[in-house]
C-alpha cells in the first residue's frame, strides 16, 4: 500500500504563519503521515521541524522539491548549486525521492529543446541514484503535448532513463489522456502520485450576462473556464479504480494536492479529501 500524505505547497502560508511542526501536528491528527515539501524554504528552522516531525509524529518526508538549475520557475534548492545540501537534507530526513515539479518553459517549445533539457537531467538523476536518491519528474498538461507523435513525457523517459515519474493524475486528465492509460503505459516508473480531483462547475452567471448583452467572446471565455481543481471525491475522477492501478504501476506515495482551493481553508479541503479517501479504504 502506498503511503498517503500531502503536498505541502498547499500549506505554505500556514507554515509561514504557524511554523512547520504545528502544521505537521494538524496533518498527523487527520491520519496523514507523509509530506512532500515544495515552495517552502528548506532552511534550518523548517528542516529541524521536519526532522522533529519524523521522530515524534511518525511523519515521513516522502519527497523534496528541487530544480535542475536556477531559473524563473525554480523555487528553493537546485541540483546545480545545492547538490550536497539536497543529499544532506535527504539523509537527515530519511527521504528517498526528490522531484522536479516542472521543466523550464524554454524546454517546452520544441522537441529539440525538450531533448536538450532531458539530456541535462539524466546525469543529475544518475548521480543522485549513486547516492541512494531517486529523481522524479512531475507532469502538467503540457507534458502530454506531442512533437512528431511523441509526448514530452515520453521524450523525458527516452532521453533520461534514470528519471522516474511523479504522475499528477489531474493534469493527465486535463492533458487529454485517460489516467488509467497513463498508469498502464508508465507501469514501473510511477513512484509518486498527486491525488487531485477534476471538477467542472456550472457556467457562471457573469458569462451568461456577457453572452446576453452581446459580448459573445467574453461569454464563451467564461464557458471555457469552468474546469477546476477539486477536493478528492468532489470531482469526476474514478479514484476506486485509479488508486489500485497506481499501486500496480509502482506508486510508493500518494500526495493529496489542490492547486487552488477557491477561498476555502486548505486544511478544510485536505480534511475533506482525507475523509473521502478513508471512505474508499485509504
Amino acid at each position: 500500500m502506498a503511503v498517503l500524505g500531502v503536498q505541502m505547497m498547499m500549506l505554505k502560508n500556514q507554515v509561514a504563519e504557524d511554523g512547520m511542526y504545528a502544521v505537521l501536528e494538524r496533518l498527523a491528527a487527520m491520519d496523514l503521515h507523509a509530506v512532500e515539501v515544495s515552495q517552502i524554504p528548506m532552511d534550518e528552522t523548517n528542516t529541524a521541524a521536519l526532522e522533529r516531525g519524523v521522530k515524534e509524529l511518525g511523519i515521513e518526508v516522502g519527497a523534496l522539491s528541487v530544480a535542475l538549475k536556477a531559473g524563473p520557475t525554480a523555487t528553493g534548492d537546485n541540483l546545480e548549486e545545492h547538490y550536497d545540501k539536497v543529499v544532506a537534507d535527504c539523509r537527515r530526513l530519511g527521504t528517498r525521492f526528490v522531484r522536479i515539479g516542472m521543466m523550464p518553459f524554454t524546454a517546452m517549445v520544441s522537441k529539440e529543446a525538450c531533448e536538450a533539457w532531458a539530456a541535462e537531467v539524466e546525469p543529475a538523476a544518475s548521480r543522485l541514484a549513486a547516492d541512494g536518491i531517486t529523481l522524479c519528474y512531475h507532469n502538467h498538461h503540457v507534458d502530454l503535448a506531442q512533437f512528431d507523435g511523441e509526448r514530452m513525457f515520453d521524450i523525458v523517459r527516452r532521453v533520461a532513463p534514470s528519471v522516474k515519474f511523479e504522475v499528477d493524475l489531474h493534469w493527465v486528465q486535463r492533458g487529454g489522456m485517460a489516467p488509467l492509460d497513463m498508469l498502464k503505459e508508465y507501469s514501473g516508473v510511477c513512484k509518486l502520485i498527486h491525488v487531485k480531483d477534476f471538477r467542472v462547475v456550472p457556467v457562471p452567471q457573469e458569462a451568461v450576462d456577457k453572452m446576453m448583452s452581446g459580448d459573445v467572446a467574453g461569454g464563451f471565455q467564461g464557458f471555457l473556464n469552468i474546469a477546476q481543481f477539486a477536493e478528492v471525491g468532489q470531482g469526476n475522477m474514478n479514484w476506486p479504480e485509479l488508486l489500485p492501478a497506481a499501486i500496480d504501476a509502482g506508486a510508493e506515495f500518494f500526495f493529496i494536492e489542490q492547486d487552488d482551493t477557491y477561498g476555502r481553508d486548505p486544511l478544510d479541503c485536505i480534511a475533506d479529501s482525507r475523509a473521502y479517501l478513508a471512505s474508499i479504504g485509504y
